[in-house]
């Protein structure tokens, strides 16, 4: 990772831990006075994410720091362990409400003051939709799934805030109803309809580090390109060039070409200006290229 890119993502992680801090305050507060499991949930969901970006943020110095010899390989496998346990955190929280959601849903609901978890409710998605859009922003100039795990969280926040809201002027239009003794349900009945949406994303970041600490298969464009322009360098060379395996991990593309060659000496040079070439070429795709060229004879 270059030095202006690890600047941009420590200022954008720093800014995202400010955002959720005030927002994390507020929503326990808020939440624990007005005796709203939703409110609560999402105070806790601000704080568990100020937590993992404060994570993300040390994960993001120590990455940029001149190795010491004990990562031999690099410290790009830092990212997805860092990714993995922050959609751990986030699934075993949504898992939770989800169980003390149905908990209230049977044992006679939540008495909340519907108009001013409305106001509290609006307030969260301009703050949330803010963040969501500056980081998502900042996310497509700088690539770094540190900073994409982060949009993701703020989104999550920001679909969370504004299913929060809705769910509360639909209750409060309820109350000015014959059936407003059905509104104590609205609160817990909210928490279990998000529930069930919010489990793909942080399910999806868990699967996603999963396979690339597992250095599976990247998704199908990058090992599409790769492969492309592993066969149009190899029709440029006397060698036969062929793609022996291809991964990602963190910022990193670990590409592993095979050279085969049916004389006994080796053209090093053109071997040097094929790894030259393969260098330009994917260059584009915005990853540290970590290129092994072994010799098949």
């Amino acid at each position: 990772m270059c030095a202006q890119t690890s600047l941009n993502e420590k200022r954008i992680l720093s800014f995202s831990a400010l955002l959720a801090s005030g927002f994390a305050v507020g929503g326990l507060v808020v939440g624990v006075w007005m005796g709203s499991l939703v409110i609560v949930f999402d105070g806790v969901y601000s704080l568990v994410s100020l937590l993992l970006t404060l994570l993300s943020l040390a994960a993001s110095r120590y990455i940029s720091r001149p190795s010491n010899g004990q990562f031999q390989f690099g410290k790009a496998v830092i990212e997805p362990v860092v990714i993995a346990i922050k959609g751990s955190v986030i699934l075993s929280i949504v898992l939770y409400s989800l169980y003390s959601a149905i908990t209230s849903m049977f044992t006679g609901g939540r008495e909340v003051d519907t108009s001013i978890a409305s106001l509290f409710g609006l307030v969260n998605v301009i703050g949330c939709g803010y963040g969501w859009w500056y980081i998502h922003a900042k996310s497509k100039r700088f690539s770094s799934g540190l900073i994409q795990a982060e949009s993701k969280q703020w989104q999550m926040d920001t679909l969370l805030s504004v299913a929060v809201t809705l769910g509360f002027v639909a209750a409060y239009g309820l109350t000015l109803t014959p059936y407003a003794h059905y509104s104590i349900y609205a609160d817990p009945m909210m928490m279990i309809l998000m529930s069930f949406y919010f489990i793909k994303v942080p399910a999806g970041m868990i699967i996603q580090a999963a396979r690339e600490l597992l250095m599976m298969k990247p998704d199908r464009r990058i090992h599409d390109r790769v492969d492309h322009e592993v066969a149009q360098v190899s029709q440029q060379f006397a060698q036969d060039i062929e793609l022996n395996g291809v991964a990602k991990v963190g910022q990193e593309l670990w590409v592993n070409i095979d050279i085969h060659s049916d004389s006994q000496q080796l053209d090093l040079a053109e071997v040097e200006k094929a790894r030259h070439l393969l260098k330009t070429k994917l260059a584009s795709l915005k990853l540290d290229l970590q290129l092994t060229m072994n010799v098949a004879i």
